[in-house]
């Protein structure tokens, strides 16, 4: 498996302007003030029902160079594979709005205009939490670039944004961090990387201790299984949804590199053996299904000669009714894809697509995406586990 998000030594100078209203919700004056633990605040499991999923249409050549267009259009197609199932809401520069209607469509989807650097949503945006009444907060882990590797001066505010059109109560935490390096259950056990987390390029001065205790307090976690991670062979170093993932409480998905030659064939194993000996925060222990990435993917533009190329299975998305996961023109593995997710998830249909444009900048369908959870008083949950 090759390195996902090779560090991007181009800046991000393009920018959009102004904020829309328009995602189909009621909007108010915003909360925004730090809010206690007490409030009962937890981040809840992916799979329950959502209300939407967020995208980024904000591919840049500034980043992207020629494949600035190749990407928009990846993410339009994902837009137009969710909204299938349920609502999207596509973020956009101002003076980008107009292409992506045109890629992204109307139907099912709507659209926020918000200055932006780059398309992973998921890392900047923010996490939703619901308190005890079922009311919806946002958590601001105060993006810095993936520790100052890459410009985020418009990424890093909207976490606040979201916060903002959805009435959200705004919860920032003193921790730098990313929504793809949190992984949890939704019944307060979490899995993450040190690599990513204990780290001074994000929290320098703060102890594996003091970082545990504020992820507990801010997402309603009561454990945390910490996995070692690798720092500095990627961007992100090591977020944990190309690691592992909660199939449900109990049940974990983990990534198994069977490339003798890749830096992730030993971090792999090592994360196995601790993840096959852990319990949860309800003592169960856990049982483990592994995924490997391919072994032969598709030959092409974005593959070829790429070390960002991220051909791994383990960052899928699961919406209300379905999985939306990759492909990678390896049949055997993209088939064990569709069958082990199919087995995990009964009564879910099972979405494969060619995200090559994304993976070439060293991401997947989870880091470009984030769910909404379906918050109380809302419509009924049909169509979802």
């Amino acid at each position: 498996m090759t390195t996902r998000r090779q560090f991007l030594k181009q800046l991000s100078t393009t920018a959009g302007v102004g904020v829309a209203a328009s995602l189909g919700l009621s909007f108010a004056t915003p909360r925004l003030h730090a809010a206690p633990a007490t409030d009962g605040w937890h981040m809840p499991d992916e799979h329950l029902p959502q209300e939407r999923v967020f995208l980024a249409y904000a591919a840049s050549s500034a980043i992207w160079k020629d494949w600035a267009s190749e990407v928009n259009s990846t993410v339009a197609m994902l837009a137009r594979t969710i909204a299938r199932y349920q609502p999207v809401t596509i973020l956009c520069r101002e003076q980008q709005e107009d292409d992506a209607r045109d890629e992204c469509g109307t139907d099912n989807v709507d659209y926020l205009p918000l200055p932006l650097n780059d398309i992973w949503v998921r890392d900047y945006g923010g996490c939703f939490v619901l308190d005890r009444g079922g009311r919806l907060g946002l958590v601001d882990f105060n993006f810095n670039g993936w520790g100052k590797k890459q410009a985020s001066s418009n990424d890093t505010r909207v976490a606040k944004a979201l916060g903002t059109e959805l009435e959200a109560t705004y919860i920032r935490s003193r921790l730098t961090g990313e929504g793809g390096g949190i992984e949890v259950n939704g019944h307060g056990t979490a899995i993450l990387t040190e690599s990513c987390w204990i780290n001074d390029n994000r929290n320098p001065g703060l102890s594996k201790a003091q970082i545990d205790a504020e992820l507990k307090s801010l997402l309603g976690l009561r454990k945390i299984i910490w996995l070692p991670g690798i720092k500095s062979q990627d961007i992100t170093d090591a977020h944990i949804d190309f690691y592992a993932r909660f199939a449900k409480p109990g049940v974990v998905i983990a990534n198994l590199d069977n490339d003798p030659d890749s830096h992730d064939y030993p971090v792999t194993r090592r994360h196995l053996d601790i993840l096959k000996s852990a319990t949860d925060a309800e003592g169960r222990k856990l049982q483990v299904h592994t995924l490997p990435p391919p072994t032969d993917p598709r030959r092409n533009v974005y593959t070829e000669n790429n070390p960002s190329f991220a051909a791994g299975y383990i960052n899928f998305l699961s919406i209300n009714g379905a999985l939306i996961a990759p492909q990678f023109g390896d049949a055997a593995a993209d088939g064990y894809c569709r069958e082990l997710l199919q087995q995990l998830y009964p009564g879910r249909e099972v979405v494969q697509v060619n995200i090559d444009p994304i993976a070439a900048g060293g991401g997947g369908i989870h880091c470009v995406t984030k769910q909404l959870p379906r918050v109380a008083g809302t419509k009924e949950s049909a169509g979802a586990d």
